[in-house]
């Protein structure tokens, strides 16, 4: 339980729906920043502006997926106020204090480093990026459905990184009935997809393996599909772009080429929030339960 745990949620999407009922159901007491508009009622929760009074006695901070801008701002899909973490906000929190976020800009990471206050960048671990996965892959496979004429089953698909993400959308891909080759940049995963049955090749032979695909799928956060790559792809191919902005494709050269290309970082935050949400809930709420217990060994 998170019985006398102080949690402060400030921002984020329907995603923190779920954050909010996992430490409430745990006890821990919950203090909402930004969340004027939400209508469910939570019972045992209090709502505050963001000040630095509110944060001087919190244990962990739990910000939106993508935590600040690069200037301090705090996106809510809650509340129309603006919310903007500074550097007061910071160091009001306690030291041994924690900030969970997604993915941390260089302005979050310089303020907690600057306090020596830990952040733990949740997409950065894998047991939440391979979760995370599954709904990124189902809406990958709806938005090609969604933008092609033809069936997932017999069409050649390509799978451009072999990652967390990559595997899991490849292995959806051939459940489905597609033909799918892998682009792999290391021995070690080009082994692995033969053994899956996929039809690996090398990322630096990518222009000779895409003359007769009908759907790509990215998610190398690089620029790899390039305009050489895009003028080899045939007319009615779709690039499915996965990785985080800008991706790893020239959407000015495909547009200008007449080939559709869209860029879809954060999959699971829009196809499947409740369950996002939970994946985010579940591990927060082990990490938190750990550290605690910590500090209660060491006092």
């Amino acid at each position: 339980m998170l019985t006398g745990i102080q949690v402060a949620l400030i921002g984020g999407d329907a995603r923190q729906l779920e954050v909010i009922y996992k430490c409430s159901e745990l006890d821990a007491s919950v203090v909402l920043i930004g969340f004027d508009n939400l209508q469910n009622q939570f019972s045992g929760i209090t709502r505050s502006e963001l000040s630095s009074e509110v944060l001087e006695g919190i244990d962990a901070v739990i910000l939106p997926a993508v935590g600040t801008d690069d200037h301090g701002n705090v996106e809510s899909i809650f509340s129309a106020s603006e919310l903007r973490l500074t550097d007061a906000h910071i160091q009001a929190l306690p030291k041994h204090a924690k900030i969970f976020t997604g993915m941390a800009k260089p302005y979050l990471r310089n303020l907690c480093a600057k306090y020596s206050i830990s952040i733990v960048e949740l997409f950065d671990r894998d047991d939440v990026a391979i979760y995370n996965s599954i709904p990124t892959a189902e809406g990958a496979i709806m938005m090609a459905i969604q933008n092609t004429d033809f069936t997932i089953h017999g069409s050649q698909s390509m799978v451009l990184g072999f990652g967390r993400t990559g595997i899991t959308l490849a292995r959806t891909l051939q459940g489905l009935g597609a033909k799918v080759k892998v682009g792999v940049n290391k021995p070690e995963y080009y082994a692995r997809a033969w053994e899956m049955g996929f039809t690996p090749f090398y990322t630096q032979d990518l222009y000779a393996q895409t003359a007769n695909i009908d759907l790509l799928f990215n998610t190398i956060p690089s620029m790899i599909v390039t305009a050489q790559i895009i003028a080899n792809i045939p007319h009615r191919a779709v690039i499915i772009d996965l990785a985080s902005k800008p991706g790893g494709t020239d959407f000015r050269f495909a547009e200008k080429r007449g080939i559709k290309a869209m860029l879809a970082p954060g999959l699971p935050g829009i196809v499947a929030p409740k369950t996002a949400g939970r994946i985010i809930a579940d591990t927060l709420s082990r990490i938190i339960l750990e550290d605690a217990g910590l500090r209660r060994n060491v006092e």
